[in-house]
């Protein structure tokens, strides 16, 4: 996969990764959505996969785990506590507000999209069909009362399943999230959890998702973005565009992994994406701002959370084989989709 197969040692190694995510914090490039920026081609194979694990891939998924472990070695130790009180004490009025927030959030990306016009959900999802933007106008003027928001609920996953038949279940595996803002909208608006699960685990996890699935895209299909990256050379760190390409992977993996972990970890990685992503307006403008909108406000929401959870030495130590877990299983899906 790599034209310096192998060429990484382990001080390199870190030097790129800390460097690769810096540079994340300041040019968004791993958090722009290719799809709505340059051609892409879904009928294309991904790379096979014994080209995505080769010596620099595994080198930097291990780094990227360190990382993990050192934080839930944080969360675990005495610094924990005081880090997660000084944390609450910051995000209060946000945790306060933060149904407001996302009933608003999700009213003015629904406004935009219809505004937009000829768009399912999402800018490169497009529709000849004029009445989906009005019923996505719609959708927006049920969010005013909280009684009709599993309205608009209803409405995401009508225009998701749309979206499916239009697109293939493969080209729609990037926006579980939407599935999981559907399910927060409707269990908040009725004042309900499912099954005892709260409405924000279920957008967590599926943000979750949604984040592992894209670092798999950049592994999968670096082509797609080296048009950015040529655009923009400077956000490559001065490293290739495919040395780039998989460790803006790695990082993004790792940090979505993390918001499916311990209440502190979940919400160090989310207070991080946001970073990433909200530099990514900057570079990209206002498709990127409206894009991305439900999924900020989601890790807003990861970020206010102060659901207490009792923090084991063991959860430290199973983070590894749960990260790895995880890997394995989207890589399958990558080997599934090949085939």
């Amino acid at each position: 996969m790599f034209s310096k197969r192998g060429s990484f040692g382990g001080s390199l190694g870190l030097s790129v990764l800390a460097g690769i995510a810096a540079n994340m914090l300041v040019s968004g490039v791993a958090s722009a959505h290719v799809k709505w920026f340059c051609a892409y081609d879904m009928t294309g194979s991904p790379r096979d996969l014994d080209q995505v694990l080769c010596a620099d891939f595994e080198k930097l998924v291990a780094l990227s785990l360190g990382g993990l472990v050192l934080g839930c070695f944080a969360e675990w130790s005495a610094m924990g506590e005081p880090l997660t009180r000084a944390l609450d004490r910051v995000t209060a009025w946000l945790r306060a507000n933060i149904d407001v927030l996302f009933r608003g959030t999700a009213a003015f990306f629904l406004i935009s999209v219809w505004n937009a016009g000829g768009i399912i959900l999402t800018p490169e999802l497009k529709t000849d069909l004029g009445f989906i933007s009005w019923i996505q106008l719609a959708m927006a003027a049920c969010l005013m009362w909280r009684i009709t928001m599993p309205l608009t609920s209803i409405g995401i996953v009508g225009l998701f399943i749309y979206a499916i038949s239009k697109y293939g279940a493969f080209h729609l595996a990037d926006y579980p999230v939407f599935l999981g803002v559907a399910a927060y909208l409707a269990l908040t608006g009725l004042g309900r959890d499912f099954r005892g699960i709260r409405p924000l685990d279920i957008l967590r996890w599926t943000a979750a998702v949604t984040l592992m699935w894209a670092s798999i895209e950049k592994w999968a299909y670096p082509e797609w973005s080296f048009p950015l990256l040529d655009q923009k050379p400077s956000m490559s760190f001065g490293f290739g565009s495919e040395t780039f390409m998989v460790a803006a992977g790695a990082v993004e993996f790792v940090l979505a992994f993390a918001l499916v972990w311990t209440p502190l970890v979940r919400r160090a990685a989310a207070a991080v994406l946001i970073g990433i992503f909200v530099s990514a307006v900057f570079e990209f403008g206002k498709i990127d701002a409206i894009g991305h909108a439900l999924i900020v406000v989601a890790l807003l929401a990861i970020l206010a959370d102060d659901a207490k959870a009792e923090v084991r030495a063991r959860d430290m130590a199973m983070a590894p084989f749960a990260y790895a877990s995880a890997l394995v299983f989207f890589l399958f899906l990558l080997i599934s989709a090949e085939s």
